[in-house]
C-alpha cells in the first residue's frame, strides 16, 4: 500500500506502508505494572460555539474510547492535560467527563484529575484561595466515589513564596482526601505557568519539598506522577520514595527503560503517549509480566521516536498528535479539537507522525489511515 507524502519542502515522494498492526491483547488485572492511559476527548464538530468558547464534547465517542482502553486492561487517567484540561476543557466539563466515565465504565481502573483550574491564577490572592479551590474539586469528585490525581496548580505556583507554602497547602488538601491519591509533578515544558513548582531554586530543592509532602502524608499518597522528560530525575526520586509509594512515570521520552526498571526499582505508568500507544502498552506490559523483558522492549522501543515527535517542543501541543492518530485509527470521524488545537502543528509534523506510527505497527486499519491522510493532504493543497 502506497501514499504520496510531501517532505518539508513540499516535494512529493511515494511512501510504502511497512508496519503490521500490533495485536490488541488484554492486560490482566494482576499485571506486573499499573498502567494508566491519560485519555483525550472527542470534540463535537457541529457545535455552534467558537473554538475559543465553551468546549462541546462528543460524549458518545469519548466514552467509546474509554471503553476501548478498559477493554485492553488499561487504567484511565481521566480529565488530565491529555483531555485538554486547562487548554479547552474547563472544570465543569472535566467534572462531567469524570461523572460519565464513573457511570458508563464502572469497572475500569480510573483516577481523576483534581485541581484548581476554575480559579483564575490572576484572581488568587492567598494560599487560602488555592486551598478552597482544591477542596471544592476534591469534594465534587469524592461525591462520585471516584479516585483522585491531585494535579499541580497554576494558582499555587503564582501565590506560593517558598516550600513552606506548598507544604501547608498539600497538608490541608490531602487531609481532606478519603483515600490515597496520586500526586502530579508536571514540568514547565508541559505548562509554562508551573515554572518553579514546589518552590526552591532548582530540581534538588523541589525534590526535597515533594518528598517532604509525601512523608508527611504517607497514608494519603498512593504514588506520584513525575513529568519532567528527564529519566535521571525520575530515577533519583524513585529511589527515595517511602516504601509502598509508587512512582508513575510521566516521561513520554524514556518510558520503556523506566517501566522495565533496574535492580533498584521500576516505575508504573501514567502517560499521555499511552493513549495512541494503548495496544502497544497493553501487549508490552503483558510480556513483561511473563518474564519476557526482551519482548517488552522490542514492542515499546520502536514507539519512542514517534513519542518524541508527538511531544516535541512546544510540548503542551502534544494533544494535537494524539488526536490526529485517534482520527487516523477510526476512533472519531473528524480531526477537530477543542480550542481549535488541531491547527497547532504543521503539515510536516503530521506526515512524520503517519510514517512513524506505521513503522511501529500503530495504524490498526492501514487502509483507513491512508484514506484519511489523503484527506488531510488535500486540505493543505497537496
Amino acid at each position: 500500500m502506497k501514499i504520496a507524502l510531501p517532505d518539508a519542502q513540499g516535494r512529493l515522494a511515494d511512501y510504502s506502508l511497512t508496519g503490521t498492526p500490533l495485536p490488541e491483547g488484554k492486560l490482566s488485572a494482576n499485571a506486573l505494572r499499573t498502567v494508566y492511559s491519560a485519555a483525550h476527548v472527542v470534540a463535537d464538530p457541529f457545535t455552534g460555539n467558537d473554538p475559543s468558547g465553551r468546549a462541546t464534547v462528543d460524549w458518545d465517542r469519548t466514552m467509546d474510547f474509554r471503553r476501548y482502553l478498559a477493554g485492553l486492561g488499561l487504567g484511565i487517567a481521566e480529565a488530565m492535560d491529555t483531555a485538554q484540561r486547562g487548554m479547552g476543557l474547563d472544570w465543569q466539563g472535566a467534572l462531567e467527563l469524570i461523572r460519565r466515565t464513573r457511570s458508563e465504565v464502572p469497572d475500569a481502573l480510573v483516577a481523576n484529575g483534581c485541581g484548581t483550574d476554575h480559579l483564575d491564577p490572576a484572581d488568587a490572592r492567598s494560599l487560602d484561595d488555592v486551598i478552597r479551590a482544591y477542596l471544592e474539586q476534591v469534594d465534587a469528585i469524592q461525591k462520585l466515589d471516584a479516585r483522585i490525581i491531585l494535579m499541580a496548580s497554576r494558582a499555587l505556583a503564582r501565590v506560593a513564596r517558598g516550600p513552606a507554602d506548598y507544604l501547608h497547602v498539600y497538608d490541608r488538601v490531602l487531609g481532606a482526601c478519603d483515600r490515597p491519591v496520586i500526586l502530579h509533578w508536571l514540568g514547565e515544558m508541559f505548562d509554562p505557568q508551573l515554572a518553579g513548582y514546589w518552590g526552591g531554586r532548582g530540581f534538588e530543592d523541589a525534590l526535597e519539598t515533594a518528598l517532604d509532602v509525601i512523608e508527611r502524608n504517607r497514608s494519603k499518597v498512593d504514588g506520584i506522577k513525575i513529568s519532567l522528560l528527564d529519566k535521571d530525575k525520575e530515577i533519583a526520586m524513585r529511589r527515595r520514595l517511602p516504601a509502598g509509594v509508587k512512582m508513575y512515570t510521566g516521561d513520554d521520552f524514556n518510558y520503556p527503560e523506566l517501566i522495565e526498571g533496574d535492580a533498584q526499582g521500576f516505575s508504573h505508568a501514567l502517560l499521555g503517549i499511552f493513549d495512541p500507544l494503548a495496544p502497544a502498552a497493553a501487549h508490552a506490559v503483558g510480556l513483561l509480566g511473563k518474564g519476557d523483558a526482551a519482548g517488552f522492549r522490542a514492542t515499546l522501543d520502536p514507539t519512542v521516536p514517534l513519542a518524541r515527535l508527538i511531544f516535541r517542543a512546544p510540548t503542551q501541543y502534544y494533544k494535537t498528535g494524539v488526536v490526529f492518530l485517534a482520527w487516523l485509527n477510526g476512533f472519531q470521524d473528524h480531526f477537530v479539537m477543542l480550542n481549535g488545537a488541531q491547527a497547532m502543528r504543521p503539515l510536516p509534523y503530521f506526515t512524520e507522525v503517519f510514517r512513524l506510527a506505521d513503522g511501529a505497527g500503530l495504524l490498526r486499519q492501514p487502509g483507513l489511515a491512508v484514506e484519511r491522510m489523503k484527506k488531510l493532504l488535500a486540505l493543505y493543497g497537496v
